[in-house]
């Protein structure tokens, strides 16, 4: 910390100043400490102020030196250049940053207090608004989501904000308790693939010990403002891997027992992701669509007016705390099978309730959507090297619309799949079909009112004809297999949808290229169901490790280089 008498002192100690984020703070500041850390320490901004300080990172800092020059050569009414520096020379230099262009974040403080009195009777009353204001119980509280589930709110938040708390006073980082969230998963995906009643009662007592770790991750980044891209690579993506790595422990103990449950193992998995796909489409459809209300918008402010139906329309879509609760309870009390079958009624539940509500929505609503949420849309489409060479010559056949198209491969693929012999070349036929109808489903820009259909449909497709061969062959290495396949291809579009949701676009082209694309990983896996049971089964394997392979190195280098965006989601919970 340096004190600057004058303006043309705070330059040159500005252009002194080492690498790295620099704060200018006026002397007379009164607030409490968690205010400057909110509007000076948050490493996703440019730059942030508070009344009475300002801070930029490097890329702005010749923009504050700049407008630091002006104020030193400008001089105040009186002519002392000197009486620039005092009271509000903060405030004046975030002003003339926003006129350069920097984006200033100026955090929300409630509560908390801020100020600069000019006055000694000023200075005595902001004092006195600091005392009467419990600085740390406000950090406790903002360290919640502020949207959550009904069973994270109130039967997890209410103790796991303290042991962020603890955690932060021991030097822990969010980054060290995710990875503590996995381990705990893995482990009680271990237990469950004992296939003993205690494995399975220490399997529950664990996965909900990592959904404690898994939200007091999240606080503490919040509590100590401790954000960073790996933190949001490691966020983003553990949550899946944990959740199937426990279906796949599962899976194990049941077959331990005599049962082969591996079909709703991966049924769990596909119906999970395709939700989650079906959110993510829409949520960017209509991410910046103009006029973007309608009745049942309006309806759903309404009922958010009444309180009990706030919570009961969050838990019917069965978020990721009532879901492992549920999980949880299930496998500690009732077998493996029981499990999958209750979580996959739960799920197609939640599933119709979500979907209904956001096809009304986009049938009611009047809305015109942008070319970057068409471009947001084919991204996530993650179509191919086959559409890439069709759709040109496709295009002008392109008079239906594309949710429809893509309905339609998609059902003639698994009907054709289900109906005939296994080993037959109908699955192979059926993705013959089902490339060219997924290359005119996207030939056109996807700026219609359902168009946001057309990805969830591709992913219903894929895993669902995945899903089908593999319950078909008589090799029972298949089904963990496809499981395999499916976790490799679903990390893929979860990573594709959080580099959307970053603002650095998706992966790049040739990523995709090199994994085939959706429908070249059915034309693949539909031709390798041709082999014999055996050889299925090892090409499905061989599918999986390759994909996993290609999608994890690049998504590993993305995310842990310095210009990933550190994403952390404080929307709904998935």
């Amino acid at each position: 910390m340096r004190t600057a008498s004058d303006a043309a002192e705070a330059v040159a100690l500005l252009r002194d100043a080492p690498a790295g984020r620099v704060a200018l703070v006026d002397a007379s500041f009164v607030g409490h400490p968690h205010a400057l850390r909110l509007g000076l320490t948050d490493p996703r901004f440019p730059a942030g102020a508070v009344p009475g300080a300002v801070t930029v990172q490097d890329p702005s800092r010749a923009a504050l030196v700049r407008a630091l020059e002006s104020e030193a050569a400008a001089p105040a009414p009186g002519g002392d250049t000197a009486l620039r520096t005092g009271t509000g020379l903060p405030d004046r230099l975030a002003g003339a940053l926003e006129a350069e262009g920097v984006a200033v974040h100026r955090p929300e403080l409630g509560d908390l207090v801020a100020r600069v009195p000019r006055a000694p009777q000023e200075r005595s009353e902001a004092r006195q608004a600091v005392a009467a204001v419990d600085d740390e119980a406000i950090r406790l509280r903002t360290a919640v989501k502020s949207r959550d589930g009904f069973f994270t709110t109130h039967c997890v938040s209410p103790y796991s904000r303290y042991l962020a708390r603890w955690c932060a006073r021991r030097g822990l980082t969010p980054n060290q308790v995710t990875t503590a969230s996995l381990l705990t998963a893995l482990i009680a995906a271990g237990c469950a693939a004992t296939g003993t009643r205690g494995g399975f009662v220490a399997a529950g007592l664990l996965l909900l010990f990592s959904f404690v770790l898994d939200c007091t991750d999240g606080q503490l980044a919040r509590y100590s403002l401790q954000y960073s891209t790996l933190g949001a690579w490691l966020d983003a993506t553990f949550d899946r891997a944990k959740e199937y790595a426990y279906y796949a422990g599962l899976a194990l103990g049941a077959a331990r027992g005599g049962d082969d449950v591996w079909a709703l193992a991966l049924g769990a998995m596909v119906l999970q992701t395709c939700r989650h796909v079906v959110d993510f489409s829409f949520n960017e459809a209509n991410h910046d669509a103009e006029a973007n209300t309608s009745p049942t918008a309006s309806l759903s402010g309404r009922l958010d007016s009444v309180g009990w139906t706030v919570w009961l329309r969050r838990m019917v879509v069965l978020p990721i705390g009532e879901r492992w609760a549920l999980i949880a309870v299930l496998t500690a009390v009732t077998t493996p099978r029981i499990t999958f079958v209750v979580l996959l009624a739960g799920c197609v539940l939640a599933a119709c309730y979500t979907t209904a509500g956001r096809l009304l929505r986009s049938l009611a609503r009047k809305a015109r959507r942008t070319d970057r949420a068409a471009r947001a849309l084919a991204d996530l489409a993650d179509s191919g090297p086959l559409t890439e060479a069709l759709v040109p010559r496709l295009r002008s056949l392109a008079r239906f619309p594309a949710p429809a198209v893509a309905a339609l491969g998609g059902a003639v693929l698994i009907a054709v799949t289900a109906l005939t012999p296994s080993g037959s070349a109908g699955p192979l036929l059926g993705a013959v079909g089902y490339v060219l109808c997924s290359a005119l489903a996207v030939s056109r820009p996807l700026t219609g009112a359902l168009d946001w259909l057309v990805p969830p449909f591709f992913r219903a497709a894929e895993y669902g004809v995945i899903l089908l061969l593999a319950s078909r062959t008589a090799d029972s290495g298949a089904l963990p297999a496809a499981f395999g396949l499916v976790a490799a291809v679903a990390y893929h579009h979860y990573d594709t949808v959080y580099r959307i949701r970053g603002g650095s676009g998706a992966p790049p082209r040739a990523l995709v290229r090199a994994t085939g694309g959706h429908e070249g990983r059915v034309l693949l896996v539909t031709a390798a169901s041709l082999l014999a049971p055996s050889g299925f089964t090892v090409a499905l394997t061989v599918l999986a490790v390759v994909v996993a392979l290609v999608v994890l190195v690049e998504s590993i280098r993305f995310w842990v280089s310095a210009g990933a965006p550190a994403v952390h989601d404080e929307g709904e919970p998935a």
